[in-house]
């Protein structure tokens, strides 16, 4: 079920965000917001893979809002612009895209890291991700220009689920052990590979074990044929901004060679950026 004041799976009662969650850099009280509009983006959320095109009772049962809610919102995108319409389904169009567009475009983050990475992936020759993380995915907010005409890993704007990517892994590490348990009991351990884990005690265990490391390096989670490494990105004040990291072929990276030539590169770029951030 989805939250209609927020767009994510209702969990939490009625109240103040807390300072830290995403969306709010201070306590915000809910007398303050508009549930309109939050409804809102729940409708535009609830299109997925799965549901590219839905009717209002389909918004309605997986969003939680009243159905003739759900068609009005429906209605109101379409008439923005944000979505379209045969009369019965609705699906969206390609205007959300400025939605996220947005955030590209005016995040401080995106902006100062590309040069950075960019520099990286020159002296590597591989592709560069940062990337932060939102709920339960990871979203990857910057890319380096590929030094390759092919070129593996995620562009940006692109999400994965967080316990398969090790940007994920890296970032959760930084949560307090209350935070992470949470975290790991209201997610889904969805499987992609034969070596996925989705075990949730033991994927807490592995999170612990990344948190006495300043970097993490797991192997065919997602695709059998990737590694991926990554490291915090830290500001001057020990708050992980986001992560730093690589997708790599298995077949051209074994473990030992990426622990030897690309930790410490991509060590010395977050070090560059530590007081940048």
């Amino acid at each position: 079920m989805v939250n209609p004041g927020t767009g994510r799976t209702a969990r939490g009662g009625p109240g103040r965000r807390a300072a830290g969650e995403p969306g709010a850099a201070f306590p915000i009280d809910r007398a303050d917001l508009i549930a309109g509009l939050g409804r809102g983006l729940a409708v535009i959320e609830s299109f997925d893979d799965e549901h590219p095109r839905q009717t209002p009772a389909d918004v309605a049962a997986r969003t939680g809002i009243p159905r003739t809610a759900a068609r009005r919102h429906l209605l109101s995108l379409a008439h923005f612009g944000y979505a379209q319409t045969d009369g019965k389904q609705f699906w969206l169009a390609p205007r959300v895209l400025r939605l996220g567009q947005s955030y590209l475009g005016a995040a401080r983050l995106p902006r100062l890291v590309q040069p950075f990475i960019q520099r990286l992936s020159m002296a590597t020759g591989e592709t560069v991700n940062v990337s932060v993380l939102d709920g339960h995915e990871v979203v990857y907010v910057a890319r380096s220009n590929s030094p390759r005409l092919v070129s593996i890993g995620f562009h940006a704007g692109a999400r994965a689920p967080a316990h398969v990517v090790t940007p994920g892994i890296v970032l959760l590490a930084r949560l307090p052990d209350r935070a992470l348990k949470r975290w790991a009991a209201e997610h889904e351990f969805a499987t992609f590979t034969a070596h996925t884990l989705a075990d949730r005690d033991a994927f807490v265990e592995l999170v612990r074990g990344a948190r006495r490391l300043d970097h993490w390096v797991m192997q065919g989670q997602l695709d059998a044929g990737l590694t991926g490494v990554a490291m915090p990105l830290v500001d001057r004040h020990g708050t992980c901004q986001a992560a730093l990291g690589m997708t790599l072929q298995v077949a051209a990276w074994p473990r030992e060679q990426i622990e030897r030539q690309l930790v410490p590169a991509l060590r010395e770029t977050a070090l560059t950026l530590l007081p940048l951030l």
